[in-house]
């Protein structure tokens, strides 16, 4: 159970991630045989930073990888210096409470990689495997961006082919896969379910693919008071969860295994 933590790519080859933001959607996703976790706060805000007693308590519960999400605050990706320092503190924080590997991007204001910054930071996450997250989507040329990332030494780039899902993404994720040419994992997320990721498996030859594989599930309040919000007018229910379901997690499996 202990020996192999390394991630593990399932027998056919492929590995699925999985993005939780609790712990109960952590053990859903490796119950449903995740290969390894994005772990953050609030994915509906797309994810930022989890909070350590969340990532100390998955790594109680998981036995594998579990990649952190290092992200100060919803919105775009462009970081001022405070920020970075915090995203600097919390790189030290998650990596010395058990962080398998980090999640992590940077754009200058012209929708290029900030590549000093991306230097600094993945400086500071040494020795640990690096991915660059779906900032890649909003950038002003991905081909060129590619190269950059590969130079700076990141091991993967999640992306939905700057794209509002993966599928639409599919035709530029295709090229990235090709001009990659396995220096540099294209690991292909956003809107991926099990209606299309046969097809996006097929037409892209990745081996890799992220997804949350979350479904509703009802608060167990009894009580409910329907005229109190706790955020902003754009809010989640307040009386509803959302929850990694393990029997997506199995399917998106068996659909990977049957088609790679």
């Amino acid at each position: 159970y202990f020996k192999n933590l390394k991630c593990q790519k399932n027998s056919s080859g492929f590995l699925m991630e999985v993005c939780v933001d609790s712990v109960e959607s952590a053990i859903n996703a490796e119950r449903g045989g995740a290969g390894r976790l994005e772990l953050c706060s609030s994915l509906l805000e797309g994810g930022i930073t989890p909070s350590i007693g969340l990532l100390q308590v998955v790594k109680q519960y998981v036995r594998i990888p579990v990649y952190t999400m290092i992200r100060p605050r919803g919105g775009d990706f462009l970081y001022s210096d405070r920020e970075v320092e915090v995203m600097k503190k919390d790189i030290e924080l998650v990596r010395s409470h058990g962080a398998d590997g980090l999640v992590l991007g940077a754009l200058t204001e012209d929708g290029r990689v900030d590549a000093e910054l991306c230097m600094e930071l993945l400086a500071v996450s040494r020795p640990l495997p690096v991915t660059f997250h779906r900032a890649f989507d909003m950038v002003h040329d991905p081909m060129v961006t590619l190269e950059t990332l590969v130079s700076l030494g990141f091991e993967r780039v999640l992306t939905s082919g700057c794209d509002c899902s993966a599928l639409e993404g599919l035709p530029l994720i295709k090229r990235l896969v090709e001009q990659a040419k396995g220096r540099i994992t294209i690991m292909p997320g956003g809107g991926i379910t099990e209606r299309n990721l046969q097809r996006i498996l097929e037409s892209s030859g990745v081996l890799e693919f992220h997804c949350s594989a979350r479904s509703s599930k009802d608060s167990a309040m009894k009580f409910r008071n329907s005229c109190v919000n706790m955020g902003a007018s754009l809010t989640a229910p307040e009386y509803g969860l959302k929850v990694a379901d393990m029997s997506k997690v199995r399917s998106l499996n068996a659909i990977a295994k049957n088609t790679l």
